[in-house]
């Protein structure tokens, strides 16, 4: 028998695209050993999303961006190198040499060096607190300059440029500007109409735009202090990111002697070979039918086609649509096809909102049989299906403005996408068609979003495709006869707020009666925590107590968050950002006698990190007695009410902002909810506690405050939209009240508020209409149900504190107080940091 051989594949480059070569060439690979791989990686640390970066800066933690660790390369026999690049190919010996000097032997090469940030030469760029914005270590370098800077500046008002000025905003300098050499806002993407609704948008964030602006030098000593402009005029800032676009990484294969185009990028052929067919290129440095791609799903499909040719397959990178929808401080735009297209050579429909913040624009064949390509700026909700339409050629309805507006037919769920051909392809970061999803709900019997991400990747990349994905498996269920239901899971067959319902009609305070009496079988992790969620919201009672414990997410269980390195988190409770000197000063003494990293949050409060478990009663045994409370970080209920110093000390402020957030904090502290709560009172316009980006947010007018609900920070920030306005204390907290037992009432498990508010039908109209006007008539019967809850309030931790059997489950061993000895430490800027947990 023939003995199989192994194939020696050297990738140089470990971005996302990089990456993804990996993954699927060792999920195609044909038998144990096929390939040998090593990875060589200019940055520090393995591939990350580099899609979703600018996240860093609210919050997100560079581990929580990671796609893999050095574990799973290691699991998967791949060799991997960090902070060295390759820098010498030797393509007559057919070896690679590192900036370290490993030198390794390949059979195949893959170039997968992506791109790095262009630097206009404009005299000056090189001066201290000038960045570009491309890898994390850039952005800590700009988070830390930043902590000496109030004006802050983008160069370039593209893609890139702003992103990079959401993460000004979110680093909270005093001023921040987009300076841009075009006549308006990302010119490849969106037309004129378009460009002026997001500059609108942007301007009411804080971001001043400067449009038509050529930079001519930067200004300083050796520090940025200004930017100069060819029309003379000056812009004092103190921090600018250069994000003028990219330039192909293309150094490498240009000194290995490899076709390159004088502009930039490896030239490839349709199977992405270069000019030695031994050498591949993949990603931001492979020029490919003329042009560089600049967006991950073709990148992916760039990997995806090389790996098929090493695996024996035939697949050839075909000229990739560009079409795209992002979300952009909280803002969708979204372009594609022929988006660009005028008339007389088509007919074009558009549609704007200017109170809303909306623009839509749809080119349709003169004929009207066919869409060509559109805009959408501020709702792109229907860009899956405006993408597909115009890709696939589908016959549109004899009313074209129904694409852009909906049908006013009472179209059933999953019926547009049902539409499509079988080859529309609905996921196009792992390239998942429709006839592929099918397959899986139909004949694979996966019949929820979870289950199908597992079975074939879709929706597991960008998620821009969960929307349809979910359509489409309500559709195909549909077609079977099957009766589609937002069940909790296999064991309950009722949604959450039938469950909700039945829970409360019969008075049941355990998950085991609720088991026994609704449920089959022993229970999950999906109905388990989603119960838990259940009875907290109804009754309030302590979660440790019963059988409750045990069905809590690991964070409610120790009521902690649980971090890296398996330590946990103490955050005490501090109402609306106010505390006493005296209490400060608590606070330092237990982070110094238990050796606890701390840091100030988002919203206000002091965190203190690496808390063993068996030390956490002890440590909230000294918080409580100085007066704090369980800050409830680790919940799905209020986290913080951040508030401004309002009138009390402001000289803008109108009202007493923290005054009324103490308030309102100490009424809804502990309320568990599907999902985690925030808010925050400003004491005027000027919005310094940044209310509209929360659940609930109250801002304070001449004659009251105004209301805003189901705004949303994080990952998919969203504004608040307003309920009501110069409302008196008593009636934004009645309000306020009602608006939260709606909530909890009605939103789907693990749905922040703009979610449920995105789904609801009718949207604020229709909400303000029910917490507002009562049309349901359960106004005082929510009021009663918030009221309930507010009484039987009890912190916590006060009662684990004087409880000995709760104390007893905060142990790392059932039969030691030991510490767990896996537990350690470094140190960072003189406090200790998390070490991996093994």
């Amino acid at each position: 028998m023939k003995e199989l051989s192994t194939t020696r594949i050297v990738v140089a480059g470990n971005g996302m695209v990089g990456y993804k070569f990996c993954e699927k060439l060792l999920a195609k690979s044909r038998f144990e050993g096929q390939f040998s791989i090593t990875v060589f990686g200019e940055e520090p640390r393995a591939a990350y999303d580099r899609v979703h970066l600018s996240e860093f800066f609210a919050g997100k933690q560079a581990d929580e961006l990671a796609l893999a660790t050095p574990h799973w390369y290691a699991q998967n026999g791949i060799t991997l190198y960090l902070s060295d690049p390759v820098t010498d190919i030797d393509r007559a010996q057919k070896t690679v040499r590192s900036h370290h000097g490993i030198v390794v032997e390949y059979d195949y090469l893959i170039l997968a060096t992506g791109s790095g940030a262009f630097v206009p030469a404009v005299p000056g760029v090189e001066k201290e607190g000038v960045f570009v914005y491309r890898t994390i270590e850039d952005l800590e370098l700009i988070r830390n300059h930043a902590q000496k800077s109030r004006k802050g500046a983008v160069l370039g008002g593209g893609l890139l440029g702003l992103e990079a000025a959401k993460a000004l905003l979110d680093l909270g300098l005093d001023e921040a500007h987009v300076v841009e050499f075009a006549p308006r806002l990302m010119p490849r993407q969106i037309d004129e109409a378009g460009s002026r609704m997001l500059q609108s948008q942007l301007e009411g964030l804080g971001l001043q735009i400067h449009l038509s602006k050529n930079t001519q030098s930067i200004e300083g000593s050796d520090t940025i202090e200004a930017m100069l402009f060819a029309d003379g005029s000056r812009l004092d800032v103190d921090l600018l990111i250069i994000s003028a676009g990219i330039r192909p990484r293309d150094e490498l294969a240009r000194i290995a002697g490899l076709e390159t185009h004088p502009r930039g990028g490896i030239v490839v052929n349709n199977q992405l070979e270069t000019s030695d067919p031994s050498i591949f290129a993949i990603g931001e440095c492979a020029l490919a039918h003329h042009m560089i791609y600049g967006l991950i799903a073709p990148g992916y499909e760039m990997a995806d086609a090389v790996a098929t040719r090493l695996t024996g397959g035939e697949k050839e990178f075909l000229p990739y649509d560009m079409s795209t929808k992002l979300k952009l401080i909280g803002t969708d735009v979204a372009s594609f096809g022929e988006a660009f297209a005028e008339e007389p050579a088509c007919t074009t429909v558009r549609y704007e909102n200017k109170a809303k913040g909306i623009y839509k624009r749809i080119n349709i064949s003169n004929d009207g049989k066919t869409l060509l390509g559109g805009i959408l700026v501020g709702d792109a909700s229907q860009y899956n299906m405006l993408l597909q339409t115009c890709k696939n050629k589908t016959v549109l309805p004899p009313d074209a403005e129904d694409l852009i507006l909906g049908s006013r037919g009472g179209e059933e769920p999953g019926a547009g996408v049902m539409s499509l051909p079988d080859e529309a392809l609905i996921c196009s970061c792992e390239a998942v068609t429709k006839g592929m999803l099918c397959q899986e709900v139909g004949a694979g019997g996966h019949h929820t979003i979870d289950a199908v991400k597992k079975s074939c990747g879709a929706g597991t990349g960008c998620g821009g495709c969960v929307p349809m994905v979910k359509d489409l498996i309500a559709g195909v269920m549909k077609q079977q006869g099957m009766y589609v239901r937002n069940v909790v899971c296999e064991h309950f067959d009722l949604s959450r707020q039938e469950l909700l319902d039945l829970i409360k009609m019969n008075g049941l305070k355990t998950y085991g009666a609720v088991l026994d009496t609704f449920g089959r079988g022993d229970g999950c992790e999906v109905c388990k925590p989603l119960i838990g969620s259940l009875l907290a919201s109804l009754w309030n009672e302590s979660i440790l107590q019963s059988d409750r414990a045990t069905i809590q997410d690991s964070n409610d269980r120790y009521l902690a968050n649980i971090q890296k390195g398996g330590t946990y988190s103490v955050v005490p409770r501090i109402p609306g950002g106010e505390i006493t000197p005296a209490r400060l000063v608590v606070i330092g003494q237990v982070a110094e006698k238990y050796g606890l990293y701390t840091k100030i949050t988002g919203g206000q409060r002091i965190d203190m990190f690496g808390a063993h478990v068996g030390d956490l009663p002890l440590i909230w045994e000294e918080l409580i007695a100085a007066g704090f409370e369980s800050g409830h970080a680790y919940g799905k209920s209020l986290r913080t009410v951040k508030s401004c110093v309002g009138s009390t000390w402001c000289r803008f402020g109108v009202q007493d902002a923290v005054t009324f957030a103490i308030e309102i904090e100490n009424r809804y502290k502990g309320l568990r909810s599907p999902h985690k709560l925030k808010s925050a009172v400003s004491g005027c316009i000027r919005e310094c506690a940044e209310a509209q980006s929360k659940d609930f947010g109250i801002i304070a007018t001449e004659k009251g405050w105004n209301l805003y609900v189901c705004g949303n920070g994080g990952s998919k920030p969203q504004h608040a939209q307003l309920l009501a306005t110069d409302l008196d204390r008593a009636t934004c907290v009645r309000l306020i009240d009602r608006f939260l037992m709606f909530y909890i009432k009605t939103a789907d498990p693990l749905t922040r508020t703009a979610t449920w508010l995105n789904k609801m039908e009718g949207g604020i109209s229709y909400l303000r209409a029910v917490v507002m006007d009562d049309v349901l008539g359960i106004g005082e019967e929510l009021e009663r149900e918030m009221e309930q809850l507010i009484e039987v309030y009890q912190c916590e931790w006060k009662e684990v504190v004087e409880n000995p059997e709760l104390r007893r489950r905060f142990s790392h061993f059932v039969n030691t107080p030991a510490k767990d000895p896996s537990v350690n430490f470094d140190t960072m800027r003189e406090q200790k940091k998390a070490r991996e947990w093994v």
